[in-house]
């Protein structure tokens, strides 16, 4: 058996879907001949937590936690409000605070998760002395997880595998460019990390080709596109036999944070035309998002009770699966912004098992690729505002007169299975493996 370490900041009963990529791999590894064991975050600063995702973790799985010295996600949430506001401080206790938080922001560089290292590399190397194993797999966002690249490098005793669940470069252009001194050294970090991995996965093969052309050094047949998947378990039924979903209502629910990299402001701009363009037929919509909706974003929905759009929340992921089944569209969206083209959300995979006609609203690139390529649904630019009215009259029609499908014709989907995506990390594992017992 090969052993393996995953190395992660996200995992249960952390929630979202970041968790998803290590917890399955954690799951189906040991089919594939791999021994996983985890370290993650004693205390993590983090927004959602789910405790139905703990029924995927193996039964004797050996997890180490370190411990981080970041504040709780309210104060985090808290500083970044009033940063991004900019507005001024009453008094001098205030002003105190704030210079505070400016200069922690200045120098948490990738990440404030970069304050989990210290005592994250204190149990690697603990580890690593008395035990070392084959491979030890880091993935991320948070970015600051890759710096722990070096130590297991220098050591010597294990292959390293860094995993990039999100591309570094476009997170650096919407946070680290926050911070002067993250302009400065951001590519420089990368690049050092980079140079340690025996191995390297990405989750788009956009984000491959970025890659290699950005660091000429790398090898590309170290560079492995692996992407995201779906688990069958995940759904309580058959999708062929899911919840229906309503008859006098036309339902469409969206899942997943809403932040600005998948912004529904084209949508919510459609669904204002489409109530004054045809207000009979828009009567009929109802859309949902469940999730967290960001700060940045809650402008966006003023006034959409009234355009049907209902506002669900954050809910456990198993009670997710049965409200997307009773749509009778899903909905994955992308927003136009720099990078977009590489990028697809990790719930699109999902959607995909689930049969349920999806509509896609993103730029040109791999999202509206993989969208068309497996016939998940309609294909939309964004910020396409009469585009989407224009499908949404046409859903509503059908719909109306009784002819509406709720099945899509997804096709040639079996390659994202969760145990098809483990079984090929299973191989790069042994052969980077072999690549760092042939470099001692």
């Amino acid at each position: 058996m090969t052993r393996a370490l995953l190395i992660t900041y996200v995992w249960p009963p952390t929630g979202g879907v970041g968790v998803q990529r290590v917890l399955k791999l954690a799951k189906y590894l040991p089919e594939q001949g791999v021994t996983p064991a985890v370290l993650t975050v004693a205390n993590p600063s983090v927004p959602l937590t789910d405790v139905s995702l703990l029924r995927d973790v193996p039964e004797g799985l050996e997890v180490l936690r370190a411990r981080t010295f970041e504040p709780g996600y309210a104060t985090k949430q808290a500083a970044w409000k009033e940063a991004r506001e900019g507005a001024p401080a009453p008094g001098l206790a205030a002003r105190i605070k704030r210079s505070v938080m400016g200069l922690a922001r200045q120098a948490l560089v990738p990440d404030p998760q970069i304050l989990w290292q210290p005592d994250a590399q204190r149990v690697l190397l603990q580890r690593l002395r008395a035990r070392p194993d084959d491979v030890v797999f880091i993935t991320a966002p948070p970015f600051s997880m890759f710096l722990s690249a070096p130590l297991v490098r220098a050591l010597g005793k294990s292959a390293v595998v860094l995993d990039y669940r999100d591309e570094w470069l476009t997170l650096r252009t919407q946070y680290e460019m926050l911070s002067r001194w993250g302009a400065v050294v951001g590519d420089t970090m990368e690049h050092t990390v980079l140079r340690c991995a025996h191995a390297v996965t990405v989750a788009t093969e956009a984000f491959r080709e970025s890659l290699l052309d950005r660091f000429r050094f790398l090898d590309p047949a170290r560079v492995r596109t692996i992407p995201n998947g779906y688990d069958p378990d995940d759904f309580p039924v058959d999708p062929a036999s899911a919840p229906e979903p309503p008859t006098d209502r036309f339902v469409i629910t969206y899942a997943g944070t809403v932040f600005k990299q998948n912004s529904p402001r084209g949508l919510l701009a459609a669904l204002r035309t489409l109530h004054a363009r045809e207000p009979e037929l828009a009567r009929l919509l109802r859309v949902r998002f469940i999730g967290r909706i960001v700060d940045t974003e809650l402008d966006a929905f003023e006034g959409s009770e009234a355009l049907g759009v209902e506002r669900v929340g954050f809910i456990d992921k198993d009670q997710v699966t049965p409200a997307l089944s009773a749509s009778h569209m899903t909905l994955c969206l992308l927003d136009i912004m720099p990078g977009a083209e590489r990028i697809y959300p990790a719930k699109i995979f999902e959607l995909m098992y689930l049969g349920r006609p999806c509509l896609t609203l993103a730029p040109p690139g791999a999202l509206a690729d993989l969208s068309r390529a497996h016939q998940l649904g309609p294909v939309i630019a964004p910020r396409d505002e009469p585009a989407i009215v224009d499908e949404l009259v046409r859903a509503l029609r059908s719909f109306r007169a009784g002819t509406f499908s709720r099945r899509a014709g997804a096709v040639g989907i079996e390659r994202y299975h969760r145990r098809a995506i483990a079984a090929e990390f299973a191989e790069l594992f042994r052969e980077a493996a072999a690549l760092a017992s042939r470099s001692r």
